[in-house]
């Protein structure tokens, strides 16, 4: 008898943001096969969100008591209150010891008002951050950043930082191959890391023939080799002083930041899809040795190489399998 999928049920409550609302089944619901999506509300009844339009929902709370993963989407500041929703804290009440919980944007401050963040570390949109740290000053906000996985509990900020944080879920639960697939048919950018930056001070740049995106490209282009910063600043025809400054207006890191994020994410790829030797794939993403790798990839997501092979691989080929079934 074959396993159910992982049930991802969205719990959207009054004033919820539509895009939003709608990024685990874009997401998830890509992978049919794998994720079953289910959204409800905390009486089975419709929901306003804080367009001029209400959603029907087909699901009441009872949904959450077999809920895998359970994501709770933004909702309007105006119902903003140091107090869970009307409604929330019996619905959240269902949910088994097991679930993992997922918040974005406002809905962190749901998981925080139910006591389900205390003493972990957590995220949320960087304009709420004030009044966050002042509603709950024993959760250790960290709003510089994109996402935050504490395990079992993931908080992420505004927006697009949904779309990085359930694509992160399923490169944990299947491997980069399949995140970096859902993420091309979903039209986004395969990989933000969570640690990036959640906006960038300065105003965007407009996009000249002196940017850096043909540095970027070339860079990614010979990853297998060391890349210096004034090799960068010579191929953008740019000083190391401005080359610096508008990368980081660009993509907000420092290149060596980047470029470390990107020999990590190359390797997570080769150790997926080959069976190459450790010091081989360290090799051939600049790493240079064995050693190198493994610090990186412990530093970056908390495993060594050939833990994440065995973790992943298995995973990730069966659900290169659903996902080709499915288109």
């Amino acid at each position: 008898m074959s396993l159910r999928p992982h049930r991802v049920v969205v719990l959207a409550m009054d004033g919820v943001y539509p895009f939003e609302l709608g990024i685990p089944n874009r997401v998830f619901g890509t992978l049919g096969d794998l994720y079953e999506v289910l959204t409800c509300s905390v009486d089975g009844g419709p929901v306003r969100t804080n367009a001029d339009f209400s959603v029907t929902v087909e699901h009441g709370p009872e949904v959450l008591a077999d809920a895998d993963t359970v994501v709770l989407p933004p909702f309007d500041l105006g119902l903003l209150t140091r107090e869970l929703p009307s409604g929330v804290a019996e619905a959240l009440a269902l949910l088994p010891p097991r679930a993992r919980l997922v918040s974005i944007c406002t809905g962190a401050f749901v998981l925080a008002a139910a006591g389900l963040l205390d003493g972990r570390p957590a995220t949320t949109h960087w304009a709420l951050a004030d009044t966050f740290r002042s509603w709950y000053p024993e959760i250790a906000l960290d709003a510089d950043v994109l996402f935050v996985d504490d395990d079992s509990v993931l908080t992420s900020a505004g927006a697009a930082s949904g779309v990085d944080v359930c694509l992160h879920l399923v490169r944990k639960d299947h491997g980069v191959a399949v995140a970096n697939r859902v993420a091309r048919m979903c039209v986004v950018p395969p990989w933000r890391d969570g640690g990036q930056a959640q906006y960038i001070e300065q105003p965007v740049p407009e996009a000249t023939a002196n940017d850096t995106s043909a540095t970027r490209q070339w860079a990614l282009e010979n990853l297998h080799g060391p890349i210096t910063l004034t090799e960068l600043a010579a191929h953008a025809r740019m000083s190391l002083r401005t080359f610096a400054r508008r990368f980081d207006e660009e993509v907000g890191m420092s290149p060596g930041r980047w470029l470390i994020q990107q020999r990590v994410a190359r390797a997570r790829h080769l150790l997926e899809s080959t069976d190459l030797p450790v010091d081989d794939i360290a090799g051939q993403v600049g790493f240079g040795t064995g050693t190198s790798l493994r610090q990186h990839l412990h530093a970056a997501i908390g495993v060594t190489p050939l833990a994440y092979r065995r973790t992943f691989r298995g995973g990730a080929a069966a659900a290169t399998d659903a996902l080709s079934a499915t288109f």
